[in-house]
């Protein structure tokens, strides 16, 4: 067990075989060969083959990689829509998205219903061409369900569908067939050191490029979609990448195969389900997500009845690291990673530890 435990939800807790890697990497020299070198291009294979199967990705999906999930909103405002684009927003991510395709002068149109609320209308307008939604909403915990997302896709088959996946996958079951194209960081559940993102896209999104392209409207030029498409279909990227970083997510995303996925799946579902029923028992916290269907499986939020500094410190006393409240609920909320690295053994110490603590 590591002299600290992180329950942070972003940078988090390792994966516990990251280390190895990151040290294999580095003896093997991989931070210094070339990105145009033919070893570069058998890690960039095995890292979006290993990606594919961790995601389950369908044929006719494609992996590129940027800086972070931060870089590829900003990337699908300018190759991705063509007017305007609809987000759903309860939590502060999804609304970054918004405001960064503003800056990007596009039109935006939103759903709002309040920060950790449900969405009751998922209605879209015929103006908007591309639809955002956030899968799990690390802000507040709140997680889309995949019966909301194939009814979008249902009732919009022809408009692209963004998914961001961030604190999601691979810990969690999405079917990326319900949508165009998804993406994220790899410091959450992969367990990785930030700097990396990975974006997923079909090839409807390949057509909307070229179409937006076309138009004479700007796509970011180096790193538009089109271009890292290019780089990517010949194992390759634009500009030098984080090639020590693609190596170890390459291998950690195979140990995640090898452990088994459904048993991650799992282990996920039990590990969330005894931290809420945790706060169930306690009168001092709650859940702040009411609807238990919409509790996000990989980001427990609860809400505290007092401010969260002694509780925050009473687990720092334990070697162990809580996230705060985002925010203006940065007080007011306790944020728990629960994460492919984090073993039910962890967990279940956790609630230990919090079970026995108490705010007078």
């Amino acid at each position: 067990m590591p002299s600290k435990l992180y329950f942070t939800p972003g940078p988090a807790q390792l994966y516990f075989t990251a280390e190895s890697h990151i040290k294999d990497g580095l003896r093997k020299d991989i931070a210094s060969i070339s990105h145009r070198s033919t070893e570069f291009k058998s890690i960039f294979e095995l890292a979006v083959d290993n990606l594919k199967q961790v995601l389950n990705l369908p044929e006719g999906y494609h992996s590129c990689f940027t800086s972070s999930a931060t870089e590829i909103w900003e990337r699908i405002a300018q190759s991705l829509i063509l007017k305007q684009s609809h987000h759903f927003v309860n939590g502060s991510f999804a609304e970054k998205f918004e405001t960064i395709v503003q800056q990007c002068n596009k039109k935006t149109e939103s759903t709002k219903t309040g920060f950790g609320t449900p969405f009751k209308d998922l209605g879209v307008s015929p103006h908007s061409d591309l639809i955002s939604v956030t899968y799990n909403e690390t802000s507040c915990g709140f997680q889309f369900t995949q019966e909301q997302l194939k009814k979008l896709r249902d009732d919009f088959p022809e408009k692209l569908i963004a998914l961001d996946i961030v604190s999601a996958a691979p810990a969690t079951a999405i079917d990326l067939s319900l949508v165009d194209t998804a993406y994220f960081s790899v410091q959450k559940c992969f367990g990785l050191p930030a700097g990396l993102g990975v974006w997923i896209y079909n090839d409807r999104c390949l057509k909307r490029a070229e179409e937006v392209m076309s138009q004479n409207i700007s796509t970011g030029s180096y790193h538009s979609l089109l271009e890292l498409h290019t780089s990517a279909s010949k194992n390759q990227t634009p500009a030098t990448p984080n090639v020590l970083g693609i190596y170890t997510l390459a291998k950690v995303a195979g140990d995640m195969m090898q452990k088994g996925l459904p048993m991650m799946h799992r282990d996920t579902l039990y590990k969330s389900a005894i931290l809420y029923q945790m706060a169930d028992s306690l009168n001092w916290m709650k859940p702040f997500i009411s609807e238990k269907a919409n509790r996000s499986k990989t980001v427990c939020v609860f809400e505290l009845e007092e401010d969260n500094d002694w509780l925050i410190d009473r687990m720092e006393a334990s070697h162990i690291s809580l996230g705060k409240g985002y925010g203006p609920f940065s007080k007011q909320h306790i944020r728990i990673a629960n994460f492919p690295t984090h073993s039910k053994e962890q967990i279940e110490l956790l609630v230990d530890l919090i079970s026995a603590s108490s705010p007078k």
